[in-house]
């Protein structure tokens, strides 16, 4: 299938430099220095907003039936001019958000506004190599990759033999694929694993497929993804070979989540779990399976749409609107002693590590 971004609801859909400056950590800068400007939303905007939203939902939301009922929805509101009176955008995005939601209960699908003109969307797919991503990437973004840890935020060893593994997002697997691999080298010979995901966003899913790869022995079929576009079916796959050292389909492994474990990060956990090769401790996640991307509603606005559905073969189903439910329930800030408690006693006894319900 052609390859895909999982999106969030954010500036994701704007030039790649304009999703670096928007982030919370980046925007007070940069809008001291670059303020965006003062614009309002007149009817003609308004009106070519739904529009545009409603025939972008019947093209591409992966539930045909469910875009039909959120175009009544909007239409009836239009109608009764419940929109008229918002000339601000950002809070015209939000309503729309709030009235497409209302109906799907969609978390990944969402309307965006942006003070600065958003870009035509890309012909073709996203780059699939790093060479692709560098001949496309900004000089800005192609530095900021040798600099950062591309969400790889902690590797270390914990007492007892027990690693430690704390994610905040799966980036494109050819940007994160190195990071992987170091980090499991280092991670190796520990004798049980914590892998944190409390804290996190999105990513793609072929970067929880070759993470997965470190954990099991053999080539393992995960999940099938239907594509809404083409109405095909693909059946995703470990990698034969990842790079550095695999951990083993045999060591215990802990992963680590909550509310805060959304979209991507919810895939390995739920796709770990579904194999029964790792324990969930903390609290029920965000609940958003479906993988998205943007499309362009205007010079102004765009929206976050779900064309692919993700399904497990073990189960038969996915995530979406449900969370991945922990095996062993425990406090956020409780979670990492839960774990390590639980892994001091396993390797202490070196009994099997069943997790609750399997």
């Amino acid at each position: 299938m052609q390859k895909k971004w999982i999106v969030i609801p954010s500036l994701l859909a704007l030039a790649m430099v304009g999703a670096v400056v928007t982030q919370p950590m980046w925007r007070p800068l940069w809008e001291r220095v670059n303020p965006p400007p003062k614009m309002a939303i007149d009817r003609a905007m308004r009106s070519q907003t739904i529009d545009t939203l409603v025939a972008k939902l019947n093209e591409h939301y992966i539930f045909p039936d469910k875009a039909r009922a959120i175009e009544t929805v909007l239409r009836q509101r239009q109608q009764e001019g419940k929109y008229d009176g918002l000339t601000d955008g950002e809070q015209l995005a939000r309503q729309l958000t709030n009235d497409v939601r209302g109906v799907v209960h969609d978390l990944h699908m969402a309307v965006e506004f942006s003070p600065r003109p958003v870009p035509p969307e890309p012909v073709g797919p996203p780059p699939a190599t790093l060479a692709e991503w560098e001949r496309s990437a900004p000089l800005p973004l192609r530095l900021f990759r040798h600099v950062s840890d591309l969400d790889v935020e902690k590797v270390d060893h914990l007492d007892a033999g027990i690693g430690y593994l704390q994610l905040s997002s799966f980036p494109p697997h050819f940007l994160v694929a190195e990071k992987y691999a170091k980090a499991m080298d280092k991670l190796a010979d520990t004798r049980g694993l914590i892998v944190d995901l409390r804290d996190t966003r999105g990513g793609d899913p072929r970067s929880v497929a070759l993470l997965v790869s470190y954990f099991v022995d053999q080539r393992t079929r995960l999940n099938d993804l239907w594509d809404r576009r083409t109405n095909v079916t693909t059946r995703q796959w470990t990698v034969d070979k990842p790079g550095g050292k695999r951990y083993g389909g045999k060591k215990p492994v802990v992963i680590l989540v909550g509310p805060g474990t959304i979209s991507g990060c919810e895939d390995f956990a739920y796709t770990m779990q579904a194999l029964k090769r790792a324990t969930v401790i903390g609290e029920r996640t965000w609940g958003g399976a479906h993988l998205a991307r943007p499309f362009r509603l205007g010079e102004h606005f765009f929206a976050v749409i779900p064309d692919v559905r993700p399904v497990s073969p073990l189960t038969q189903t996915n995530w979406e609107g449900v969370g991945v439910i922990p095996d062993i329930a425990a406090k956020p800030d409780q979670a990492l002693a839960v774990a390590r408690d639980l892994l001091q006693r396993r390797l202490h006894v070196d009994a099997p590590l069943v997790a609750a319900g399997h």
